[in-house]
């Protein structure tokens, strides 16, 4: 590896699956001290160990703001002050609109909105300056589709909080872009409830509809993390970095 983050401190929330554990994977092999989050004990610790390079995990839920400064203590603590915050945790909920509920409308909101401005907030006194902040967003939050409404308009929430952020930060030159994936295979569908075979057909309309006719992977979605976390990319600030198969332009 070219260790690109070699003494970097690296704090990546959702890192114990999907897009997160390998980007924690790829910063932990390019120097980097990782720490993850999650909400279970169990993914964490299977993370942890596979990661390896003796990163650590930590439980914290971001839609709970007082999670945030115990959390960031144990890194400060275990590794010193933040080079870089991949704001990686999120959730989908899909329903028609006329189905959609209050409180599912909340969890989405709590996670993917109130959650990713309280993990940008509370972490500025832990990091340094110069560091960089990635928001995962999604290519959907300039698209419409059908049951998605809240999960769309959180993501576009999340472009904009990283506009007004990198605005605000550029003083400490702190650079916060987001990384906007395409279809990815991850567990997210079956986490939000989907069967096997609603799973299928849904992957199977996505790939239709991406010029490149075919999901992305995670490790793909890593190396946009590490492009985005790296000085390779020390002239972006505000930027929104698609990898999508062409889903968003073609």
């Amino acid at each position: 590896m070219s260790q690109k983050l070699e003494n970097k401190v690296a704090v990546i929330t959702g890192g114990n699956s999907g897009i997160g554990f390998a980007t924690a994977k790829l910063f932990a092999n390019e120097g980097a001290k990782v720490t993850i989050t999650g909400r279970n004990a169990t993914t964490i610790d299977t993370a942890v160990a596979e990661i390896g390079h003796n990163a650590i995990g930590v439980i914290s839920d971001v839609a709970d703001v007082n999670s945030f400064e115990p959390l960031y203590e144990q890194v400060k603590n275990t590794f010193g002050k933040i080079d870089i915050l991949i704001v990686n945790a999120g959730i989908l909920i899909v329903s028609p609109l006329e189905n959609f509920t209050e409180d599912m409308f909340d969890q989405i909101s709590n996670i993917n909105y109130k959650g990713v401005f309280f993990t940008v907030q509370k972490a500025l006194p832990y990091l340094n300056d110069g560091a960089s902040i990635v928001v995962t967003s999604s290519t959907v939050a300039n698209k419409g589709m059908a049951g998605m409404a809240a999960y769309i308009s959180s993501k576009a929430a999340e472009r904009a909080l990283v506009r007004a952020f990198a605005a605000e930060l550029v003083g400490r030159n702190i650079r916060v872009n987001t990384l906007s994936p395409g279809s990815t295979a991850t567990p997210v569908l079956a986490k939000a409830g989907f069967t096997p075979e609603q799973i299928d057909e849904m992957e199977t309309f996505l790939k239709s509809i991406t010029p490149m006719k075919r999901n992305g992977t995670v490790e793909e979605m890593a190396k946009g993390f590490l492009f985005l976390a790296s000085d390779d990319s020390s002239y972006m600030t505000g930027g929104d970095l698609l990898l999508d198969g062409g889903f968003s332009n073609l």
